[in-house]
């Protein structure tokens, strides 16, 4: 294997993920951060990062950073780390289109003693199944023997300016055990928190993706909890706090579940499962119940407007957020959309409102022109996203939106100067 000194990597992907793993390699040595998108490469290259990962002044003083659409661009690396979106589809089947033809675009410039290093969350299994026989077929080079591959999964949780790349403990593996020391050394030589060495790919894959499946299934039971308490007139958030003060007692909370590992991961998980004839029944409960919560919440606050006499049909409502987590822009598998479908099919007008989501985004993703609020319009009032913003509102400026005889409905209970009508 090479030496550390001797490393040149090239970043596939310069997302949530690719960008701060770039970001951070290039202190130290040459990186070239590679995107199919011009527009991404562009910004990158004028400063501006839409994701709100990075700033002007830290993509402007690194120097041993450069971007490219080209992959011919990659040709001096000789370490690859791909950190491609691995998402389902409209069946909920993993979608490997994306990591599969970053693969090939590696395997165009790959040599002899090279490392390719995947980073997206697979199935147990799909590195070296589906991903080596590609670079294998395009670049005619033979794994273990010509180069080597290492699985390093990310853990990146965008928004989140306290658990960063360097301070999130980082899992690592390689095809062969000297390939696997070297990807452990070279992603050491940048986290700060330190790393955990996996016996083999596969085993690190599966920890990815049960990472986000443990998180998706706690979160799945919060919400059965309150599509149970909804039901006997118990209010959720004040069982959860009586119950919350026993020592063990997870703090999870319910809500709605989108973005691009809780809501996706799973489906991966119970895709691999069914492949060797096991269906993963407790995991597609959770599915079932987090993917039916959009539903629920419209639901409620159509029975909440109707006890005050509220007309439905052509009534206005007013989404308070879009994006699928607060504080962060990021629209990807946002379920706030199940909840404006739902609404709009009972003949709703709904006006969306995020201050942090970018409105050409949100049109080009879904079809929604964001609005600013109008003072007294609003029927209904829904906040899915508990932005800062809508934190630090008080009673009176939230009412102020509203018409005299409305609802206000705090999906996670969250908003603290607020008195909502309804929360799950």
């Amino acid at each position: 294997m090479m030496d550390l000194d001797h490393v040149k990597i090239a970043v596939v992907g310069l997302g949530y993920v690719g960008l701060p793993l770039a970001l951070a390699f290039a202190r130290d040595r040459p990186v070239t951060g590679f995107d199919i998108s011009e527009k991404r490469v562009t910004d990158l290259q004028a400063g501006t990062d839409t994701t709100l990962a990075t700033t002007a002044d830290e993509l402007r003083g690194t120097p041993n950073l450069t971007f490219t659409t080209d992959p011919a661009g990659m040709a001096q690396a000789n370490v690859y780390i791909i950190t491609v979106p691995t998402p389902i589809d409209a069946f909920k089947r993993p979608d490997l289109d994306p990591l599969l033809s970053a693969s090939r675009s590696v395997a165009a410039t790959l040599s002899k003693g090279d490392t390719v290093i995947y980073e997206s969350t697979v199935y147990p299994g799909a590195t070296e199944e589906d991903c080596v026989p590609v670079l294998e077929e395009v670049s005619g080079l033979r794994l273990n023997e010509d180069f080597f591959v290492g699985y390093s999964p990310e853990r990146i949780n965008p928004g989140d300016k306290v658990n960063t790349l360097e301070t999130i403990t980082k899992v690592t593996s390689g095809s062969t055990p000297e390939a696997a020391r070297f990807v452990d050394a070279l992603y050491g030589s940048i986290i700060t928190a330190g790393t955990h060495l996996a016996p083999t790919i596969r085993v690190a894959e599966a920890a990815k993706v049960i990472e986000n499946t443990q998180r998706d299934i706690n979160i799945a039971l919060m919400n059965e909890f309150a599509l149970i308490f909804g039901r006997l007139g118990v209010n959720t958030l004040d069982v959860l706090a009586a119950a919350g003060t026993k020592w063990n007692f997870l703090p999870f909370r319910p809500g709605l579940v989108g973005g691009h590992c809780i809501g996706v991961d799973p489906y991966y998980l119970t895709h691999k499962a069914k492949a060797v004839g096991y269906d993963a029944e407790i995991v597609l409960s959770g599915r079932k119940i987090n993917d039916a919560m959009g539903g629920f919440i419209a639901k409620q606050m159509i029975r909440a407007m109707i006890l005050k006499s509220i007309q439905i049909k052509d009534s206005r409502v007013l989404l308070m957020g879009l994006t699928f987590k607060e504080n962060c822009p990021d629209l990807r598998n946002t379920r706030v959309i199940d909840l404006l479908t739902e609404l709009q099919s009972f003949g709703m007008k709904v006006d969306v409102h995020d201050p942090w989501a970018d409105p050409k985004e949100a049109k080009s993703a879904y079809g929604i022109s964001l609005v600013e609020p109008e003072q007294g319009a609003y029927d209904g009032i829904i906040v899915p996203v508990c932005h800062g913003e809508f934190l630090a509102m008080s009673d009176a400026a939230m009412r102020a939106l509203a018409k005299p005889n409305h609802v206000i409905y705090d999906v996670k209970g969250a908003l603290p100067q607020v008195t909502a009508d309804l929360s799950l």
